[in-house]
């Protein structure tokens, strides 16, 4: 993986099943994500967020680095004795192909919906709490739900054009991020909304 491969702009595309069943642990999706978002850490701040101990928080941190989600980051050690880690790959993508072996298939479902998951706790908590928000937080957030008739080239065409918008505002490095910048859980669905034996109308 060369050093601009799991950006957004550049996201791996994961095709090996030992790779996707790596990540799908929830414990495993925490920490990476804990990673990314706030930069490095250690095993043992690692192990607040996922909420287990910081000896299987290593355990899942090595796991995670064998596949090359994290690394370890000796350079934001505040001494000797600490051992931070970094997320290595930021972004992937799932392309679910014809013909890909059923291993395949079944580990990419299970890291699907373990990442869907995690991001209906995100929702959720917001929609429990949603009136502690300040007002402009609460007009900003929300969601949207939509319709579009396109060819397969268009929606390919979509998805890319909408991550272009979305590339500025990553801001993984905490300097690049303006005065009140907070993170914002987005999720993106565009699924066919007919079956698969339809004939065109």
């Amino acid at each position: 993986m060369d050093a601009e491969s799991g950006t957004l702009r550049n996201p791996v595309e994961l095709t090996d099943p030992k790779m996707m069943r790596a990540l799908a642990h929830p414990a495993r999706i925490a920490i990476w994500t804990h990673l990314g978002l706030h930069g490095p850490a250690t095993a043992t701040e690692c192990a607040e967020i996922a909420g287990l101990s910081p000896s299987a928080c290593s355990y899942h941190l090595r796991t995670l680095a064998k596949y090359g989600f994290t690394e370890e980051d000796p350079d934001s050690a505040a001494d000797g004795r600490e051992r931070p880690w970094r997320a290595r790959m930021l972004a992937f993508s799932l392309n679910d192909v014809p013909g890909a072996p059923a291993a395949t298939r079944v580990a990419s479902r299970l890291l699907v919906e373990n990442l869907r998951m995690a991001a209906e706790e995100v929702r959720a908590q917001f929609v429990a709490r949603q009136r502690e928000y300040p007002a402009d937080w609460q007009a900003a957030a929300g969601e949207t739900f939509s319709v579009a008739h396109v060819t397969p080239e268009e929606l390919q065409r979509m998805r890319e054009q909408v991550l272009e918008v979305m590339a500025p505002y990553v801001r993984l490095e905490p300097n690049s991020r303006p005065a009140g910048a907070r993170p914002v859980r987005i999720m993106l669905d565009m699924f066919p909304w007919f079956g698969p034996g339809e004939d065109e109308s």
